[in-house]
C-alpha cells in the first residue's frame, strides 16, 4: 500500500492550557480530497492550524514520510498551503497585488505569470477586477481572491477552511466547482466545511470530528448522510 502524502499520529493541539484535539491519527491520501466535517467547536480549524504550525501541538505530522515542522510561511516552500477561514484579503491592495503575495515561496516565483493566468482562468471575474482594491469586492469575490492567492503558491497539499461560509448559494456552487476541478487535476486537498452535502459532493474521504476526537473515517462514496448527521449531532455513537 503506498504511503500517504500527509499523516498525523497521536496529534494533540490546543490553546494555552486548553486541549482541543485529542490523539488524532489520520491519513490523507495523495491526490484525494478529504473532507473534515463536524459541529462548531469540534476542532476542525485547530487541525488545519496544527498542520501548518499555527498552534502548538504534540505528536507527529509527516509529509511524504518526513516529520513536518515550522510555520505556515516555511511550510509553503514544501508545498503545504492554507486558505484560511474569513476571506482574509489585504483590503487596500489590488486584487492582483493580493494574488502576487501568494507567490512568495521562492520555488514558485519563476512561475508567477503562469500561475496568475491559471487563477484568472479559474476565476475570470478576478481578471476583470485585477486593478480594483480588494476591500471593495463582494464576499464571494473576496473568497475567490483568498483561494486564488493560495493557488499562486502552486500547492501540493491545499488546506481550505470553510470556503462556503457566508456566501450566496450561487457563489458556493461556483467556488465548489473550482475545488472539484483542482481535485481532478491531482491536487491533494483537505477541506473543512460545515455544509456536509456540499463537502460530500466533492470528497473522496470523510473524517468526522466531534469533541476533538475522530468519530468516523470512511470513503465518501456510499456514505449514509443520515448516519453521518446522527454522529454529527451525537444522536448515535460510532461503531
Amino acid at each position: 500500500m503506498p504511503e500517504p502524502m500527509l499523516e498525523t499520529a497521536d496529534l494533540r493541539a490546543g490553546y494555552g492550557h486548553i486541549t482541543v484535539l485529542w490523539d488524532l491519527s489520520l491519513r490523507f491520501r495523495a491526490g484525494a480530497l478529504t473532507a473534515i466535517v463536524g459541529p462548531n467547536g469540534a476542532g476542525k480549524t485547530t487541525l488545519l492550524r496544527a498542520l501548518t504550525g499555527l498552534v502548538p501541538h504534540r505528536g507527529t505530522i509527516r509529509l511524504d514520510g518526513q516529520a513536518l515542522s515550522g510555520k505556515a510561511w516555511d511550510l509553503a516552500e514544501r508545498g503545504l498551503v492554507m486558505v484560511p477561514e474569513g476571506r482574509m484579503v489585504f483590503r487596500d491592495m489590488s486584487v492582483e497585488e493580493n494574488l502576487h503575495l501568494g507567490a512568495y515561496p521562492r520555488r514558485c516565483r519563476a512561475d508567477l505569470g503562469r500561475n496568475l493566468e491559471r487563477v484568472y482562468g479559474l476565476f475570470p471575474r478576478l481578471k476583470e477586477r485585477r486593478h480594483q482594491a480588494a476591500g471593495s469586492l463582494s464576499g464571494g469575490e473576496a473568497q475567490m481572491v483568498a483561494l486564488g492567492r493560495g493557488l499562486m503558491a502552486d500547492p501540493r497539499v491545499l488546506l481550505i477552511d470553510e470556503p462556503s461560509l457566508g456566501l450566496a448559494p450561487v457563489i458556493v456552487q461556483e467556488v465548489f466547482g473550482v475545488i472539484r476541478r483542482l481535485k481532478e487535476a491531482g491536487t491533494t486537498i483537505l477541506l473543512v466545511e460545515q455544509n456536509t452535502r456540499m463537502a460530500l459532493s466533492v470528497a473522496d474521504d470523510v473524517h468526522l470530528l466531534r469533541g476533538g476526537r475522530v468519530r468516523l473515517s470512511e470513503a465518501a462514496a456510499g456514505l449514509d448522510l443520515d448516519r453521518l448527521h446522527d454522529l454529527y449531532f451525537a444522536r448515535e455513537q460510532a461503531a
